[in-house]
C-alpha cells in the first residue's frame, strides 16, 4: 500500500468483571504510555454515563492523568457528548487542559448523550427533547468562548473563559450519521467519524463530509479519521476467542442489560439468542480481527475504500495485557516509528 496513515486510539476506560473502577482507569493511564512509546499518534476517552463497564464518564478528569504521563502524544475527547454540559464548562476545563499541556490536546464533540434517556435527563436536568437547533447553538457558543467573539448584542460577549479564550485546542466534530458529517464540512472542521458501532452509514457520511467542506481558517482540505474496532493476537484463532467479550458486552446493552466487561470464558459458554446474534452481527461484520497480518490487511483494504486520513482503534478485550499486545502487534505490522 502507497500511503499508510496515522494510527490512533480510542480508549472506553473498560472495567472487566473481577475488576475495579480504580484498576480500570489506572490501566487507561498505563495503556496512554505504552501507544506513545510505540508511536501512535493520539490517545482518545469517551464519555459515557450509567455503563458498569466503562469508567470514562469524565473525559476532562482522565485526560489530564493521560497528558500528566505521557509526553509527545495528542491526547483527547471521542468525545465530549455536549448536551450534557454547559459550554461554557467545556470550554474552561479543555481550555485548561490546553494550557497544562499545550499543543496536545484534542476536543472531540458529540451531539449524542451517549447514554440512556433518563441518565441524559438527569445530566441534563430536564426531560424536554433537544430541539434539533439546540446542537448548533451549543457548538456556536462554545467556538464564541475559546476565541472570546460573540455578535454585537449577544448576553455572552462580557464573558471570559478564563482558561479557555486563547487557549482552544484542536477541535473535531464527532459522527454516527450525516448530520455531523455535514455541519463539520460546512464549518470547515476536523471530522471522526465511528465506523465501529455504526458501519454501514461510513461511506455515505465521509462522502457528505468531503462535498460539503469549505476551508476555514484552522482547517484548508477536509481531515477524516475514521474508528474501527480491532483485535490482533498471536493467530487469527486466539483474536477470535479474545473478541467473544466484546459481542456479548454489546449484546447485553443492547438489550437494556449493561454489565461489566464479560472474560472470555463468560463469553466462550454464553449460548446467543437469535435476537442477539441480529443485534450484533453488523458490528461483528466490521471489527478487523486476527493475527497482525489478518488486521493490516484488512485495515489496508478499508484504508482504500475509505480514503481515511487517520484510523483509530478501539481493542475492546477483557485482559488489560492483551489489549496492549494487540496495539503492539498491530503498531509493528502497520510500520510506526516507537519513540
Amino acid at each position: 500500500m502507497s500511503r499508510r496513515p496515522p494510527l490512533s486510539v480510542l480508549d472506553l476506560a473498560i472495567v472487566g468483571e473481577g475488576s475495579s473502577h480504580s484498576e480500570a482507569l489506572s490501566n487507561s493511564v498505563d495503556l496512554a504510555r505504552n501507544v506513545e512509546r510505540l508511536g501512535y499518534h493520539r490517545h482518545w476517552v469517551a464519555e459515557h454515563h450509567n455503563m458498569p463497564g466503562i469508567a470514562s464518564s469524565a473525559p476532562a478528569v482522565l485526560i489530564a492523568a493521560l497528558g500528566a504521563e505521557t509526553e509527545h502524544m495528542r491526547v483527547g475527547s471521542g468525545g465530549v457528548m455536549l448536551p450534557n454540559h454547559a459550554p461554557l464548562v467545556v470550554a474552561e476545563q479543555f481550555g485548561m487542559l490546553e494550557a497544562l499541556h499545550p499543543g496536545r490536546i484534542d476536543l472531540g464533540i458529540g451531539r449524542a448523550p451517549g447514554t440512556d434517556g433518563i441518565t441524559a435527563a438527569a445530566l441534563r436536568r430536564s426531560l424536554d427533547p433537544l430541539s434539533d437547533e439546540e446542537f448548533p447553538r451549543q457548538l456556536a457558543e462554545l467556538l464564541g468562548f475559546f476565541r472570546g467573539e460573540f455578535p454585537e448584542g449577544h448576553p455572552y460577549n462580557r464573558i471570559t473563559a478564563v482558561p479557555g479564550k486563547g487557549d482552544m485546542p484542536e477541535i473535531w466534530l464527532l459522527g454516527s450519521s450525516g448530520y455531523s458529517a455535514q455541519v463539520a464540512g460546512m464549518l470547515g472542521m476536523r471530522f471522526a467519524f465511528a465506523h465501529h458501532f455504526m458501519p454501514q452509514n461510513t461511506d455515505a457520511a465521509l462522502e457528505l463530509y468531503r462535498s460539503n467542506f469549505k476551508p476555514s481558517e484552522h482547517l484548508k482540505e477536509p481531515y477524516a479519521m475514521v474508528a474501527v474496532a480491532a483485535i490482533a493476537a498471536e493467530d487469527d484463532e486466539r483474536a477470535r476467542y479474545l473478541s467473544g467479550p466484546a459481542r456479548l458486552s454489546m449484546a447485553r446493552l443492547r438489550s437494556g442489560m449493561p454489565t461489566r466487561f464479560p472474560t472470555p470464558e463468560e463469553a466462550a459458554a454464553h449460548e446467543f439468542t437469535a435476537e442477539e446474534e441480529a443485534s450484533v452481527k453488523p458490528l461483528s461484520g466490521s471489527a478487523m480481527i486476527g493475527s497482525a497480518q489478518t488486521v493490516r490487511e484488512k485495515l489496508d483494504a478499508f484504508v482504500e475504500r475509505t480514503r481515511a486520513d487517520e484510523i483509530m482503534i478501539t481493542t475492546m478485550v477483557h485482559a488489560h495485557s492483551d489489549r496492549v499486545r494487540s496495539y503492539e502487534l498491530i503498531a509493528a505490522e502497520w510500520g510506526l516509528e516507537p519513540r
